[in-house]
């Protein structure tokens, strides 16, 4: 058997795990991938990431990647992946690809989306996807703040300790704030890149705009201070969701003649 390259599109409810990455005597969403190929081929197989999630955050669209020998097709790896997969990971996409790719290092985007619940009462079924305030927000203001992180800029204000990175600066190519029914408010932010918490502290910065804590004009202050300090709160983990995952090219083989 050769060696196989395989890129998967995954979707999981973070609720119950502690992020994505393997981490010792803790449930994790790579750990639970890579049992299940470890069940399938008999290989103990690494399964690269396009980035961490921390522990509570979902993902839609998290991209994934490994290196195996196996005969199966695509489509009998992935169903068999989610026949041994618990409920809350769901593997959409499996494919062949190019040895050349890499979840992570061929990336060259990513779609946040960060969920709120901006009304009296919280809601029982939906408490482990949005954050829920309470208190009416002033939702053009808050848009107005969020213009601001359109651009290349320094996230170091929005920026977690212990972030991996060679630099903070980031390229954020479309921010958006868009109400949906039943006073849900979603915000999406696409960016080249994101640092540790990056997105979680600018949705708490943009809630303390929208509560009239900051002006909307000391937004950018505090974007062109670096300094964390003066950001607000990070938002709560269970509101934030990775949608997509954005490649250069298509890594993907051409499907094999028989």
């Amino acid at each position: 058997m050769s060696q196989k390259t395989f890129k998967i599109t995954v979707e999981y409810d973070g609720t119950d795990f502690h992020g994505w990455q393997r981490q010792k005597r803790v449930p994790t969403v790579q750990a639970q991938i890579e049992t299940a190929l470890q069940t399938i081929t008999g290989q103990s197989i690494t399964v690269a990431g396009s980035g961490r999630t921390d522990a509570g955050v979902h993902a839609l669209g998290q991209v994934a990647s490994f290196t195996c020998e196996t005969r199966l097709s695509d489509g009998a790896l992935m169903n068999g992946l989610n026949a041994l997969l618990p409920g809350s990971i769901v593997v959409k996409k499996c494919a062949e690809v190019e040895p050349t790719f890499h979840a992570r290092y061929s990336a060259i985007g990513k779609t946040y989306r960060y969920c709120m619940l901006n009304r009296r009462l919280p809601s029982a079924l939906d408490r482990r996807y949005v954050w829920h305030i309470a208190r009416p927000l002033d939702r053009s203001a808050m848009r107005a703040a969020l213009t601001l992180i359109v651009g290349t800029h320094d996230f170091s204000a929005f920026e977690a300790s212990g972030s991996p990175r060679a630099h903070s600066r980031r390229t954020v190519v479309r921010a958006e704030l868009r109400a949906e029914p039943n006073q849900l408010l979603v915000l999406e932010i696409e960016a080249d890149g994101f640092l540790r918490h990056m997105v979680r502290n600018i949705v708490g910065t943009l809630v303390a705009v929208g509560l009239g804590k900051h002006p909307a004009g000391e937004f950018e202050a505090i974007l062109q201070s670096k300094d964390r300090s003066r950001a607000g709160m990070t938002a709560p983990a269970q509101g934030l969701f990775l949608v997509s995952v954005r490649y250069r090219i298509d890594y993907q083989r051409p499907v094999r003649s028989p």
